[in-house]
């Protein structure tokens, strides 16, 4: 049985509702849709990341290839934790629902507060817990008043069913209107953010403000599409600041981002994909690397 290493040693270690956490998360939606690996290959790298410290694994009930395989996220990763043994007690596990991939590789949003609370009931089951750690509606419904839908994760809060409450894909107003519903079971908001894609940058500065984890997803768009689940492989174009800023420091150019990314803010907890083992441990690496000031000037962002 192993214990991951304990993330408050880090000098930047982060924290969701009042759990400490790694300041890098894993990603875990590669692992079950297209391009997938074997089962063993997977629980292999959600290992790597335990080892390397992570304590965030992040997934939703719609991580699937083909049709019929609802929830196959989620119950790889409940088997991996529990062939991890002991020390897979310190991970928080953070799931989504309200939306569905019917394996025709679309997307299908359902925001109906009936929908959310099966959905929710359905994820503890597969997660194999009494409670889900944290629970984030994964997109706002059109159809569907907002509030209704965040007032389902209120009840499901009241029921027990889930611990902490979190958003993903929402703006500022509906974080704010989700905060006033919620109050301290709200945590999290999950938006895309990176090198490529900084039009979030105010829902980050709103969750600075109020002391949200903010957990961006595809956190390393834009520093080159051919490397970013396997470090080290050559890259055709390597003449990103990114790039060169990592051949001097001899990382990875995931390695300058995610830390570029952690330095924005105390609350920001990177979430980076992998499908292998030694892609979780190298993003993994980037909470011990630290940018100065001249070198995060020098990446023009």
């Amino acid at each position: 049985m192993k214990t991951p290493p304990n993330p408050t040693t880090s000098a930047v270690a982060r924290t969701i509702g009042g759990i400490a956490v790694g300041p890098i998360g894993l990603g875990a939606m590669p692992l079950s849709v297209e391009g997938r690996p074997r089962e063993e290959q997977a629980v292999a790298t959600i290992h790597a990341a335990l080892d390397a410290g992570v304590r965030l694994i992040d997934t939703a009930d719609c991580y699937q290839w083909h049709a019929g395989e609802l929830g196959h996220n989620e119950r790889l990763i409940a088997r991996a934790l529990a062939a991890y043994g002991s020390g897979s007690a310190e991970v928080l596990v953070a799931t989504k629902g309200g939306r569905g991939r019917p394996g025709d590789g679309s997307w299908t949003v359902d925001g109906d507060p009936r929908h959310l609370r099966r959905a929710a009931e359905a994820s503890a089951v597969r997660l194999g817990v009494e409670a889900i750690g944290l629970y984030q509606l994964h997109k706002p419904d059109p159809a569907v008043p907002f509030a209704e839908s965040v007032g389902a994760l209120r009840d499901l809060a009241d029921a027990g069913t889930i611990r902490a409450a979190g958003l993903s894909n929402v703006d500022g107003e509906q974080i704010r209107t989700a905060y006033e519903i919620l109050g301290p079971r709200l945590v999290s908001v999950q938006n895309r953010f990176s090198p490529a894609h900084l039009a979030t940058r105010d829902t980050l500065d709103l969750c600075t403000e109020l002391g949200l984890a903010f957990l961006p997803w595809s956190p390393l768009g834009g520093i080159s599409r051919s490397a970013v689940d396997d470090p080290g492989t050559a890259d055709p174009a390597p003449d990103t600041p990114f790039h060169t800023l990592a051949r001097t420091r001899g990382v990875s150019p995931q390695q300058i981002c995610l830390a570029w990314q952690l330095a924005q803010s105390p609350v920001l907890i990177p979430i980076p994909g992998a499908r292998r083992p030694v892609s979780a441990r190298d993003s993994a690496a980037a909470a011990g690397l630290t940018l100065s000031p001249a070198e995060a000037a020098g990446l023009h962002l």
